[in-house]
């Protein structure tokens, strides 16, 4: 009897499972001051290393062919890919053929060997 696991009704659902981990307070000016702050030095540090880029015209020129180029190798790869694949299948499918077939010789040779010993001991 007492190993009866009796269910506690007085648990609450786990609908809202994070409603009392919510920080509803508003930020203070300090808080927000740094935020803005952090959120400034980072944008003039991208600016930066966007400056530090040579040849950015150059750059946003060629982006057509560039783009157009990589499709194109894109589109090799994957018909390579599908040769490859093919190459493996046929491999992958041989082998389990001849797999196949040798199991099938050696099940036809045990079923002869063992009719031939019945026959011999009749």
């Amino acid at each position: 009897m007492a190993d009866l696991n009796i269910p506690n009704l007085n648990i609450k659902s786990d609908k809202y499972i994070f409603k009392k981990k919510l920080n509803l307070r508003r930020k203070s000016k300090k808080r927000l001051f740094t935020e803005s702050f952090f959120l400034f030095i980072l944008s003039f540090l991208l600016i930066f290393i966007n400056y530090l880029i040579p040849n950015k015209n150059l750059l946003l020129q060629n982006l057509p062919s560039t783009l157009n180029k990589s499709f194109l190798l894109l589109i090799d790869l994957f018909s390579y890919l599908f040769e490859i694949l093919l190459v493996i299948f046929i491999f992958v499918s041989s082998f389990t053929a001849l797999i196949l077939i040798l199991g099938s010789f050696n099940r036809l040779f045990k079923v002869y060997k063992r009719k031939s010993k019945q026959i011999a001991y009749k």
